[in-house]
């Protein structure tokens, strides 16, 4: 990469980046809503511990045939990456799940789907605090709607508050750290990632559970867990973390915080729980959030110092200019080299723009 002078940013293909970035979000998003609804189902079936190392082998079964598309070794094998692979398989593969799926016994699906907004001032109050994540008013803002939203949501009529919103809120609080160290890895991709999580986690909990409960499941119940942790956690773990690492943990998050109405509508569909005003009131507090979050621009005079590391990335973004031996079109996962540059442009605290302010 030249100076700024020799290249000037590219406004529009970068805005394209981002909006994909907030499809990929919204998508699993999707997918890991759907989780809670699904996850009580199996639980008539299976115990908490069990269900939650199913969940992740599952998870690992589905990014397989993905994890293993990386170029040269060097960068994985970096302390710091190894440190933040540890906190993400401990915080969000072992604790999250667990804490998650023994409050969800012992209370209705939507409930806990709605208890699962508390993940978003997690991440940001970890972001600001740990990460260097730059929050300027409208994200904020849209933090406060948030947290406005889960507040009124966990007094709704008919939740069981101690000790399930408790055990919810702890699982919350290990995923928003999840979340950060997610953000910030580029020595492992997010398909490599996500298997080191399922494997690890996957493996610790099952045995936990074999161990200390009395599991009794059929066949049909094992593949629909492992079928579920594939799309729920799987699939929208990799997504996520593409997201996350091109928006930065709060932004992701806060997009990623529409998956509990994800849940809670299918609960209402499938479960036939009924609809609550609190939850519609709610439901607009967070349109409002997102509103805000994608009207964020920050922008201004930064430098990026040399550094070598691997991640998903585009060559439109005015940050990838390298050369390939063969053309090549859209994303895509290699390690690389970044020259050193300075230039301004509005930018969200990504992998490249760690920056202090």
């Amino acid at each position: 990469m030249t100076d700024s002078a020799a290249r000037p940013p590219v406004p529009s293909a970068r805005s394209t980046r981002h909006v994909g970035a907030f499809i990929v979000c919204t998508i699993a998003a999707a997918l890991f809503g759907a989780s809670s609804p699904a996850s009580k189902a199996l639980l008539g079936s299976m115990s908490p511990l069990t269900l939650a190392g199913l969940l992740y082998l599952g998870a690992a079964l589905g990014v397989l045939p993905f994890a293993f598309r990386s170029g040269p070794r060097s960068q994985r094998r970096s302390g710091k990456n190894l440190l933040r692979l540890g906190g993400v398989v401990l915080f969000g593969g072992v604790l999250g799940p667990a804490l998650l799926l023994v409050g969800l016994a012992r209370a209705p699906a939507a409930s806990v789907s709605l208890w699962l907004m508390l993940e978003t001032p997690a991440t940001a109050l970890l972001g600001w605090a740990f990460f260097k994540e730059h929050l300027d008013r409208r994200t904020v803002a849209a933090v406060v709607l948030v947290t406005a939203a889960s507040a009124l949501l966990a007094g709704a009529p008919g939740t069981a508050l101690i000790p399930s919103t408790l055990l919810v809120a702890g699982a919350c609080a290990c995923w928003g750290l999840d979340n950060n160290l997610s953000a910030v890895i580029d020595g492992f991709t997010p398909a490599q990632a996500t298997l080191a999580k399922g494997v690890v986690a996957g493996t610790v909990n099952l045995v936990l559970g074999l161990i200390i409960e009395t599991p009794t499941f059929s066949a049909a119940n094992l593949g629909a867990a492992l079928l579920l942790g594939a799309l729920a956690y799987g699939a929208s773990i990799v997504l996520y973390v593409r997201g996350a690492q091109q928006l930065g943990a709060v932004r992701s998050q806060l997009l990623f915080s529409s998956a509990p109405f994800f849940g809670v509508v299918l609960a209402w569909v499938a479960l036939r729980e009924p609809v609550l005003t609190s939850q519609l009131v709610a439901s607009m507090l967070m349109v409002a959030a997102i509103v805000l979050l994608h009207r964020d621009r920050h922008a201004h005079a930064h430098a990026h110092e040399p550094m070598t590391h691997t991640h998903w990335h585009r060559h439109d973004d005015d940050h990838h200019d390298h050369d390939h031996v063969t053309a090549v079109r859209g994303g895509h996962v290699h390690e690389h080299e970044h020259q050193r540059t300075s230039h301004s442009h509005p930018h969200p605290p990504d992998l490249h723009h760690r920056h202090r302010h």
